[in-house]
């Protein structure tokens, strides 16, 4: 694995409004990260994103390497516009932190996997979520890592787009830190393994 930083994004929505959303659990994955290290997130704003802060970030040492070494470098970021506008701060903090697309990890909600399920992969499409699409656009590619939290299918004909901007369940909510929890698990396992090492251990039925 290379020295270089990686780069970690939780995507959501800002505000109080919509921190509770499906839409918003990769914002809860980057907190739990955050919370594993001691770490508290802060702007990031002037030259790097224009003139307002366009994301909170933190920069930690995620996991442990063998012999009790720190794991690699990595900067945590939730950005703090939209998420149909995430691709221009993902690119900004990857241009400003020399992150290879290689090394651009995206933790987010995802409809086609079942509730309480994490999938992993690298590029692919990004099946109508907006927050990918911008995201390659930014980027001029799709082969960055995606950590996919499942969220399921919303129920008879509901709209996807209404489903993820709504609160997760009360029974979901009784699950919700296992799945959290085991989303950062997922991402250490691709900062720390590599994402085939990764992909083999959470795709793989216990």
């Amino acid at each position: 694995m290379s020295d270089g930083p990686w780069l970690v994004v939780g995507l959501g929505n800002p505000g109080a409004q919509y921190a509770g959303n499906r839409h918003n659990v990769g914002q809860m994955v980057l907190d739990e990260l955050a919370r594993r290290t001691g770490a508290s997130f802060g702007s990031r704003g002037g030259g790097l994103l224009g003139r307002r802060p366009q994301a909170v970030t933190a920069e930690v040492r995620l996991g442990t390497l063998p012999g009790g070494v720190p794991g690699p470098r990595v900067v945590l970021a939730k950005p703090t516009t939209y998420m149909n506008v995430s691709g221009g701060p993902v690119a900004a903090l990857a241009r400003y932190h020399d992150v290879p697309v290689e090394r651009v990890v995206l933790v987010h909600d995802e409809l086609d996997i079942p509730f309480a399920d994490v999938r992993l992969k690298r590029g692919g499409g990004e099946g109508g979520h907006n927050g990918l699409r911008d995201t390659s656009k930014a980027l001029g590619t799709k082969d960055y890592v995606r950590v996919r939290v499942g969220v399921g299918r919303p129920p008879g004909r509901q709209d996807p787009a209404d489903f993820v901007l709504k609160d997760f369940t009360a029974a979901e909510r009784k699950d919700l830190p296992w799945l959290v929890d085991r989303a950062a698990d997922a991402v250490e396992a691709v900062v720390l393994e590599g994402l085939e090492a990764a992909q083999l251990r959470f795709h793989t039925k216990a």
